[in-house]
């Protein structure tokens, strides 16, 4: 069994990974400075469903190196999922975006290169390092839209191309891990994620937008539609993030220092509101009331992950359709309505 460190280990992602951590077994570190909303919460689900003292919990912040270096003290695997997540929040404080991002990802590695025991570093980077990718052709259905060209999507070889700091600071430590294993010889996996979703994740009108969507349609609070809700993503439910994950681990030999482009591919696209919205009316038996406003700065009209890669070297591929990672998420958010009081 290993010793190992989540940071952003109380976030969405993040719990659902330690949880299975100690369910096999590990010495598991979860590292968070517990600023989001249902961190608490979810600190407390795993003691509830783990055991008090089945973890070690530091309260702490991936800025602050010598706190993150302690934590990093001989682990063998470190999961590097903290950090700012927003576009839109980035926008409004690139400041602060930079330093948890763009900094505290090199904070990350620099723990794990100082006092790591040679440990498997995983990093959580985002198709927004794409960017916009306004050049690409796309055509419009009536339920969504589509690449006219890319049948499988968008590869790693895709030219990157920053746009918002939440891009540019995400796609500085996407780089950076892929360089440590070039230039140090650590064993980094950088992992390119699209739209993840599951059970214990407390979405927000700019990030999560699947677990946000649910979450405001069963309080029946307001929803608003950034652009004409045809916008196609290829989603992932968390079991499956977490499943290739444990093939890098385990394929660590053919992973290191490669970029994987991980979602749900496409077999497993949605529109944002053009399609999810009447699966959300099936669900919840009622019509949900919108707004609609203007698109928000650099969203894609269409992301899909093109997955071969982590097929053809981990033999990996999602297993959760949509119709069911949905009906999870939706009956996970239903029977713990009492969780999202806050909102």
């Amino acid at each position: 069994m290993a010793r190992v460190l989540v940071t952003g280990g109380a976030g969405f992602i993040g719990t659902n990974l330690a949880s299975r951590l100690i369910a096999q077994g590990h010495e598991v570190i979860v590292y968070d400075n517990m600023s989001r909303p249902g961190c608490l919460r979810n600190v407390d689900w795993l003691v509830a469903t783990h055991g008090f003292g089945t973890f070690e919990l530091v309260a702490a912040d991936v800025r602050d190196f010598d706190t993150l270096c302690r934590a990093a003290e001989g682990v063998q695997r470190l999961y590097h999922l903290a950090g700012q997540v927003a576009v839109t929040t980035s926008v409004r404080n690139p400041r602060k975006d930079f330093e948890e991002n763009a900094l505290g990802t090199f904070n990350v590695l620099e723990a794990a290169r100082q006092v790591g025991d040679d440990p498997v570093v995983i990093y959580a980077s985002t198709n927004k390092v794409y960017g916009s990718m306004e050049q690409i052709a796309v055509v419009e259905e009536p339920t969504r839209y589509r690449y006219a060209d890319l049948e499988h999507g968008i590869p790693e070889t895709f030219p990157l191309d920053f746009h918002s700091p939440y891009g540019c600071s995400k796609g500085t430590g996407d780089q950076y891990t892929r360089d440590y294993a070039r230039i140090y010889g650590l064993k980094t996996v950088v992992m390119r994620q699209s739209c993840v979703y599951g059970p214990r994740q407390f979405g927000l009108e700019d990030q999560g937008w699947l677990a946000w969507f649910t979450i405001a349609a069963l309080k029946e609070r307001p929803i608003t539609i950034y652009g004409d809700g045809k916008q196609v993503r290829d989603v992932l439910f968390i079991d499956d993030l977490l499943d290739v994950y444990d093939a890098a681990v385990e394929q660590i030999d053919v992973a290191a220092g490669q970029i994987y482009n991980i979602g749900g591919g496409p077999q497993n696209t949605l529109s944002v509101w053009a399609e999810f919205g009447p699966m959300l009316e099936e669900l919840l038996g009622r019509p949900i009331q919108v707004t609609y406003a203007d698109q928000r700065p650099g969203d894609q009209r269409v992301y899909v992950s093109d997955i071969r890669k982590a097929e053809r070297e981990l033999g990996w591929r999602p297993r959760t359709s949509v119709q069911d990672g949905v009906r999870l998420l939706f009956e996970w958010v239903r029977e713990n309505l009492h969780l999202f009081e806050h909102l």
